[in-house]
C-alpha cells in the first residue's frame, strides 16, 4: 500500500465519520479487501466505482488492512460500523474470525455480503463467488496438465492457510486429479499473499522438489512471485507457473515463457457485481435460497441453499490474447 493511498483512505473514512462525505440520501457501500495495494482488488475497486456512477446515489469506501490478516479486517469493520455505513462487501482473510464483527454490523442494520473469499453464513447475507468452485478447481490443474503430456510433479503456492476461496479451489482440484494420469501433487505451501514470502516459498519448492514440472498459484500475488522465482532460477521451460493472475501483471511472464497460460475472471466485473448486489439488498431485495438479485450488466445472481451465487466462468489468457487484455486490468 502506498503512503498516498493510505492517506487518501484515511481522509475518506474521516470525512465519513464527520458526516461530510455524503448527503443523507447517499448509500455508502464499503468495499473491504484483504489488503490494500493488491492489483486484483484495485481492479475490483474500478468496477465498484463504475457501479456507483451508474447507480448515481452511491459512495464507495474502498478500504482494508495493510496486511492480509483477520485482525486488520476486524479493525476496519468496527470502524465502518461506527461510521454507520449502509453496506459492507468483504473479501475475507478468515471466514470465521471476521464473522462476529460482521454479525454485529448486520445487527445494526448494515447490509453485509462477502465476495471473492467468503465469510461463515452467520456473518453475511450472501456470498458472491467469482466463478464456480468445481470449474476453477478443474481449470487450475488442467492449465498445468495440458502442458505435461508425460505427467510429473506439481506443487501449489496458495495465499493464506485460512483463505476461504483458495482452500475450496484446491480441494476441488484434488477431487479431479484422477482425471489427469501421471500428474502428482507433491506439496501445498502458503505465501500469505505477500510478494516476498511467495517468492521465497517458490524458491523452496524448486529446491525441495528437483523434478517439479509446474507451480500452481491460485492467487494473483503468488503466481507473479512464482513466475519471477522461476525466471531468476533459470528454469523457464523446465517449470511452468500457472493459476490465477492479472493480465497486466502476467504479460511479461507469458512473453518470457515462465507462464504458458493462466486464468482469471475479470475483477472489475467482480467489484461491479458486488456493489450492485450490496445496493439492491440494502434497498430491500431479499437474500434467501432461490432468490434472484440483480447485478446490473452482469445479469442476476441466483442464490443456492447456502445463499451463495457464482458470477461467471474463468477465462484463459496466453500468448494469443495477452496483448489485448494487459492494458485492461
Amino acid at each position: 500500500m502506498s503512503v498516498i493511498k493510505k492517506v487518501l483512505t484515511t481522509v475518506a473514512i474521516g470525512a465519513a465519520l464527520m458526516g461530510t462525505s455524503a448527503s443523507a440520501d447517499t448509500t455508502r457501500i464499503a468495499l473491504v479487501v484483504k489488503a490494500l495495494g493488491i492489483g486484483f482488488f484495485e481492479a475490483a475497486n474500478k468496477g465498484a466505482q463504475e457501479a456507483a456512477k451508474e447507480l448515481g446515489d452511491v459512495e464507495i469506501i474502498y478500504t482494508g488492512p495493510t496486511d492480509t490478516t483477520a485482525e486488520g479486517q476486524i479493525e476496519v469493520i468496527n470502524s465502518l460500523i461506527a461510521q454507520g455505513v449502509d453496506a459492507i462487501a468483504i473479501s475475507a482473510n478468515d471466514p470465521d474470525a471476521v464473522a462476529p464483527a460482521l454479525k454485529k454490523a448486520m445487527d445494526r442494520g448494515i447490509t453485509v455480503i462477502s465476495w471473492d473469499s467468503g465469510v461463515a453464513k452467520e456473518g453475511r447475507q450472501m456470498h458472491l463467488n467469482p466463478s464456480s468452485a468445481p470449474l476453477i478447481g478443474n481449470t487450475i490443474i488442467k492449465l498445468a496438465a495440458d502442458h505435461m503430456p508425460d505427467g510429473g510433479d506439481v506443487a501449489v503456492l496458495s495465499a493464506t492457510a485460512t483463505s476461504t476461496n483458495q482452500n475450496i479451489w484446491i480441494d476441488e482440484m484434488k477431487k479431479v486429479m484422477g482425471n489427469y494420469p501421471g500428474v502428482n501433487l507433491v506439496a501445498t505451501v502458503y505465501g500469505d499473499d505477500l510478494a516476498d514470502k511467495s517468492y521465497r516459498e517458490a524458491q523452496g519448492l524448486m529446491a525441495t522438489y528437483p523434478d517439479l514440472k509446474a507451480i500452481i498459484a491460485p492467487t494473483t500475488v503468488g503466481i507473479l512471485a512464482a513466475s519471477q522465482a522461476v525466471t531468476d532460477a533459470g528454469k523457464i521451460g523446465q517449470i511452468n507457473v500457472t493459476g490465477l493472475g492479472l493480465p497486466s501483471e502476467m504479460a511479461g511472464a507469458v512473453e518470457s515463457g515462465a507462464t504458458i497460460s493462466f486464468a482469471i475472471w475479470n475483477p472489475i466485473d467482480l467489484g461491479y457485481a458486488a456493489t450492485m448486489l450490496s445496493y439492491n439488498i440494502a434497498k430491500g431485495a431479499t437474500a434467501e435460497p432461490g432468490a434472484k438479485i440483480g447485478m446490473g450488466r452482469m445479469g442476476e445472481a441466483t442464490l443456492d441453499e447456502n445463499n451463495e451465487a457464482a458470477m461467471s466462468d474463468p477465462f484463459t489468457y496466453d500468448k494469443s490474447n495477452i496483448e489485448e487484455f494487459k492494458s485492461v486490468f
